[in-house]
């Protein structure tokens, strides 16, 4: 059996809510090529007595956006939210879309191998049924399965830590050691960006310059429609970076107290602008008192200025605000109930805050296993693509939970390490750590699919002789 071209190879990384893929593995791995997602629309009169929807009654993509912008009766359902799989034809319906409309694959003559990433924690038979699914309905080339989580810490060039994966409708936390995923740690919350937005949108309520110009006295908005614009709006603000995460292990950054090596300044050749430097000092001193302490004042107040649907909007320190639910879900009380339900979030019963969780999770693992776990503390999600610092903040807040004073032995853990992707993927230098899954699943399909004896990807063969369990073989999780 030979191996696979690298320009034949897909890569699908499935999420709760976006499914990313790209085609072909390249010397510099690059972010995906594609970006859906992932939900799936049926029109309502297609509900009709006794028909069982199929895939192509299911809009997807550019066509459901398009249906919705249109205000058509759709009813939107998300197959990947809750983590195992919904609904299978609408699971097929977005695949589908990704490798043939998206990807431009031709089913006919499909050369292509797929690395399918998908959460953790899914049954045997769910890996035989999406097995089965791309064999015979997408006719792959030949197919490999790798839990997101696993994809997530390969990415940071670990084979230990706790990957936090924060989603727009809540947070994955999972301990991993030593490449094995420790599956009974496993702990979700249920607060995710969405919440984060939601809670945005309620404090931006009390800045009546931001009210002023989203629901003018000319053109005021309808009071239900005012939430949802300001919800826009902090979705809008997180996704420019203009929040930051307040941390309590930030320590501020070190002033110039000027050159004190002039000779090699003169070596650097930087003479000149040593002495235009000091001219422009001299020159500030100068400037009145009045001035001063008028700017440091405007500094202090930490302004920006947005452009929202065609208005300027101007916003205070209330933005970094942003991520207070993810370490205080109480906050949350907060907010009315009255407010539309953006996110599938539960009113009653409050979520764990991310460090009791991390805690909780990482206390669930062996005790010899721990001060390695603590070693990767690894934050992904979109939002760390535009919001810098949540792993800073995140490790300052887990301390408490590292010392338990029940174990008096060397295996006690001291300290927590924050992973990030490696600079050395120049590709993903300005992503963060959000596409991390995609990331970690590209690395393992340049390992799975180059080695032509590599028993990590399902075959034609394999599976033309043994089927769906075939799979089964190549998940050790599984065995």
């Amino acid at each position: 059996m030979a191996s696979f071209r690298d320009s034949t190879v897909v890569v699908i990384e499935t999420g709760r809510t976006v499914i990313r893929a790209g085609l072909g593995l390249h010397e510099l791995l690059k972010t995906p090529a594609v970006e859906v997602t992932a939900r799936v629309g049926l029109r309502r009169d297609a509900l009709t007595s006794g028909h069982v929807p199929n895939v192509k009654d299911y809009l997807v993509g550019t066509q459901l956006d398009d249906a919705l912008a249109a205000a058509a009766d759709i009813l939107v359902s998300w197959p990947f939210a809750e983590g195992p799989i919904k609904d299978w034809v609408q699971a097929e319906a977005l695949w589908k879309h990704v490798l043939f409309d998206k990807l431009q694959r031709r089913r006919v003559q499909n050369e292509s191998p797929v690395l399918l990433s998908i959460a953790s924690g899914l049954s045997r038979d769910e890996y035989e049924r999406i097995c089965q699914m791309f064999f015979e309905r997408f006719n792959v080339a030949g197919f490999g399965i790798l839990e997101r989580p696993m994809g997530q810490i390969y990415a940071a060039n670990s084979l230990s830590g706790v990957v936090v994966d924060i989603s727009q409708f809540q947070t994955d936390i999972t301990p991993v050691y030593e490449g094995f995923i420790a599956r009974q740690a496993r702990v979700s919350t249920s607060v995710g960006t969405g919440d984060c937005e939601n809670y945005l949108a309620y404090l931006l309520r009390s800045n009546q310059s931001v009210l002023a110009a989203i629901s003018p006295p000319e053109a005021p908005l309808e009071p239900q429609n005012v939430h949802a614009t300001l919800v826009q709006l902090a979705s809008q603000v997180w996704r420019e970076g203009h929040v930051k995460v307040p941390s309590d292990g930030e320590t501020a950054a070190t002033e110039d107290e000027g050159v004190t090596d002039i000779a090699a300044v003169i070596v650097a050749g930087k003479e000149r602008a040593l002495i235009e430097s000091g001219m422009k000092k001299r020159a500030t001193a100068k400037a009145s008192a009045a001035e001063q302490a008028r700017a440091r004042e405007l500094e202090a107040l930490d302004l920006i200025t947005v452009q929202f649907r065609g208005q300027s909007v101007t916003l205070g320190k209330e933005r970094h605000r942003f991520c207070e639910p993810l370490f205080d879900p109480t906050l949350l009380r907060a907010i009315p109930s009255t407010l539309p339900e953006s996110t599938p979030r539960s009113t009653e019963v409050l979520s764990w805050s991310l460090q009791e969780a991390v805690g909780h999770a990482v206390a669930q693992t062996e005790v010899d296993q721990r001060q390695y776990i603590w070693g990767g503390l690894f934050v992904t999600g979109e939002i760390t693509q535009h919001v810098k610092g949540i792993g800073i903040a995140l490790q300052s807040r887990v301390a408490p939970f590292l010392v338990n004073p029940d174990l008096q032995t060397e295996l006690q853990t001291r300290a927590v390490r924050v992973l990030n992707v490696p600079d050395y993927f120049p590709e993903y230098r300005d992503t963060g750590n959000g596409f991390a899954a995609f990331l970690g699943a590209s690395i393992t399909a340049k390992i799975t699919f180059n080695d032509s004896m590599s028993r990590n990807f399902v075959s034609k063969a394999d599976y033309s002789s043994k089927g769906p369990r075939s799979v089964i073989e190549m998940a050790p999780s599984l065995l």
